[in-house]
This record gives structure tokens, sequence and C-alpha cells, in this order.
């Protein structure tokens, strides 16, 4: 008998009846991209995951809470059989043949008359793999070469371009914390497809090292005190470079609308008739905290944490921050921009009813290989900031998590590497 390949086509399943015989785990795998293809869809299987239960609670399929039995497949287009029951599965799988239903199988590949591909998608792609040979199937090396081509176009590394015109317009990209590895997947695609980038200066920077020699990359750095392009001139040249027809990335640090003045953009482009897309972004509130070991909030020691600029000072007019309401606060506070104003916040915070004996942790260059933590508490934050002489970016943490990251990080025989949290001073 001549082994044949399989032959690859893509089914258009939308509102076309689909049996799902087995609510387990493969099911539960192979359910949302049946949803997402939109079939009709039925589940025959006497239990479900909690999983696969909440999609019937969603309305996503519909359950018939039984085994499977003759004439299930009636009017199907394609059909799932993924039971633990071998019996069942052939007997399905033989009324599937009789009917010349599509049929596969979770525990006999050799015996189903269709196979499932390894799939990936990248905007408006779908990459299908199946791997087979003198010795059969190899789902993993299908899954490996699937994730190796998705990779590619995800960041730029396979070059296909799109070749149709191409609508005019700007991303807002949320860039994460600092290490190239947080942008969001569409952050990153959307980088590798651009023209044009206005970078922050706290935007992943080793990114835009990877961009083609004919990407345009304008600083739009604000250092504190120091250098800085005029918000009125990043609005300027992001509109003057998407009425040119190019594709224009704006990326920032961490998350667009975080004290990114994301939305001044927005406002900005939208009066000059240009579209944007926004691509959030993983904040440096929550992950530079989590890099060096801290939760934000943990059970039994706080049940909420507040995000709050510290750019001005507590006594400043011009402040909207009301720093006795967060010292009245038991969970965790994240402070923001607020390196050079630490000892003013520190003593509202005491003032307003805060303990001066309080954890303070304060994360620099957090996520980077540069990243490094600095331990004090609210009497002695101010002093410990100039003794270790630490420098924005730095994001400061504030509360009872601080040391409940401390017993978790003695607890540990090494610096771990996902983290790279390189340790602590006092």
């Amino acid at each position: 008998m001549v082994d044949h390949p399989a032959y690859p086509v893509g089914l258009r399943l939308s509102g076309r009846r689909v049996v799902v015989i087995g609510g387990g785990q493969v099911a539960q795998r192979r359910l949302p991209a049946l949803i997402a293809a939109g079939a009709d869809i039925t589940l025959v299987s006497p239990s479900a995951t909690a999983s696969v239960e909440a999609m019937v609670t969603a309305g996503e399929i519909r359950w018939e809470r039984r085994r499977y039995a003759e004439g299930d497949l009636a009017e199907t287009w394609y059909v799932l059989i993924a039971t633990t029951d071998p019996e069942a599965n052939a007997r399905a799988s033989a009324e599937a043949e009789r009917a010349r239903v599509w049929c596969v199988r979770s525990d006999d590949a050799d015996a189903a008359t269709a196979w499932t591909p390894a799939t990936g998608r990248s905007e408006g792609v779908t990459v299908a793999v199946l791997t087979a040979g003198p010795q059969g199937r190899d789902p993993r090396r299908s899954a490996a070469v699937r994730d190796a081509i998705v990779e590619g176009l995800h960041n730029g590394t396979i070059a296909a371009p799109h070749h149709r015109t191409r609508t005019p317009g700007v991303a807002l990209v949320g860039g994460g914390p600092g290490d190239p590895d947080l942008i969001t997947v569409r952050g990153r695609r959307l980088l590798a497809e651009a023209d044009v980038v206005i970078a922050d200066r706290l935007g992943p920077r080793d990114l835009l090292a990877e961009l083609p020699p004919h990407v345009e990359v304008i600083d739009a750095a604000k250092i504190p005190y120091g250098r800085f392009m005029a918000q009125e001139a990043i609005n300027a040249a992001l509109i003057e470079h998407a009425r040119a027809g190019r594709a224009v990335v704006r990326l920032k640090g961490g998350d667009p609308y975080v004290f990114g003045r994301g939305m001044e953009e927005l406002e900005a482009l939208a009066e000059a008739g240009i579209p944007c897309t926004v691509v959030p972004g993983i904040s440096s509130s929550i992950s530079v905290p989590g890099a060096a070991g801290i939760p934000v909030t943990h059970r039994g020691v706080a049940h909420e944490f507040t995000v709050v600029s510290g750019h001005v000072a507590p006594e400043d007019e011009r402040s909207l921050v009301d720093w006795d309401a967060l010292a009245r606060l038991r969970g965790t506070l994240v402070v923001l921009m607020g390196v050079d104003k630490i000892g003013a916040i520190a003593r509202a915070l005491v003032a307003g009813g805060r303990a001066p004996h309080t954890p303070v942790a304060l994360i620099q260059e957090g996520t980077t290989a540069s990243q490094r933590r600095v331990d004090a508490t609210l009497a002695t934050v101010a002093e410990t900031v100039v003794a270790e002489d630490v420098r924005p970016p730095a994001v400061i943490v504030i509360g009872e998590v601080v040391e409940v990251g401390a017993r978790a990080a003695a607890a540990r025989p090494t610096a771990d590497p996902v983290t790279r949290c390189p340790g602590r001073t006092r």
C-alpha cells in the first residue's frame, strides 16, 4: 500500500454542524479554534472539564450529557472523536466513514480520515503544519516548525511584506518595562512593519537594533530635568509621517495609558483624521515588582494595590493625589517617577498615619540586565536613596508585600534567571 501524504485544505466551518465526542483535555484544546471558526458545535459526552463547561455556559457550544449513540453524526460536516472508550471511538469512526464525514481521532490517527495540523496565526495568516513519513506522524516536529514560522512572522525575521496597499496610520505600542522579550506579540509585529518609529527613552531599546536600515527612528526621549522632545512636537511628527503614507509606530515604555500620555496623542491624531491603533503594554507598575520578587498583592497581606505618579511632590499645589487617603490604605502602594520626591512622599504618608517602619523597595532599571533592588522603610528611604545613589527609572513599592518577596528570595538558593533578581541592598 502506497503511503500517500495528506492533502492540506482549509475547512470553512462557519454555521456548519460539527460534533465533538468527549469533553476531556483534547476537546478543551481543540474547541476554541472550532468556536473561532464559527462552527455550530455539539458536544456529546457524559462529562466535561471545567473549561469546556464554561464554553457551554457562555453559549459557545451545545452539550448533550450522554455517551455517543448511533446517528449522532447525521447532517455533520466534521467530527472530532476524543473519548477514552476505544469501542465508542471505533463505532463513531465507522459512522463517520459511512456518512462520508471527515473524522479526527485523538486515540488512533491512522484510523482517522483527517488530521489536525499544528496551527498558528499572525495578522491574517494561518500557518498549518503536518509532518508524516515512513515512521509515521511527528506532532512535536509539526509544532516546532509552526512555532518557528509564526515567531519569524511576528518578529520580522521571516520577510513577508504586505503587497496590498496599507492604510496610513499610527500604532501606539506599549513596549513593556524594558526587557525586549516583554513586548506583546502584536506590538513586535507592528514594529517589524514600521516605516517610522518614534521611541521613548524607557521603551525596549534593544528592539530598535533589529529594525531594517530603511526605518527612520525618531528619539522622543524625556530625560528628567534634561533634554526632551516636547509633546506638541511628538504629536506633529506622528501626524506628518502618517499623512505622508508611512506606517508609524509610537513606541512607549510600559503601557500607553499608564502615565504615558497615550490619550493626548490619540486625541491629536483623531483631530487630524488619522486612524490609530492602541496596543496595550505590560505596565512597569506590576511587572517590575514581580521581576524583583515582590507580589503587589498577596493573600492575607494586601487585597489591593494603588499606582500613583510621584513626579509632583505632595506639597506642590499642582498635585492631584490625596496622600492622606493613600496613607490610610492597608494595601500596596506603587509609586512611578518618584525617586527624587520619595522623601517628601514618605513624610506625607507617615503624617497621614502610615507606620514609619513600613517596608519600601526601590527597583532601578527593572527587568533589564542592570536591574537592582534597594530596600528601606518609610523612615529611612530618603537617606537610603542618596546613600545608594538610586536613579530613575525606578519603581517604588511600599507595603508589607515587600517583606513577602524578601522571604521568598531568601528561600531561593540562587537568583531567579527569569526575573533576573540580582539581590538586595540596604
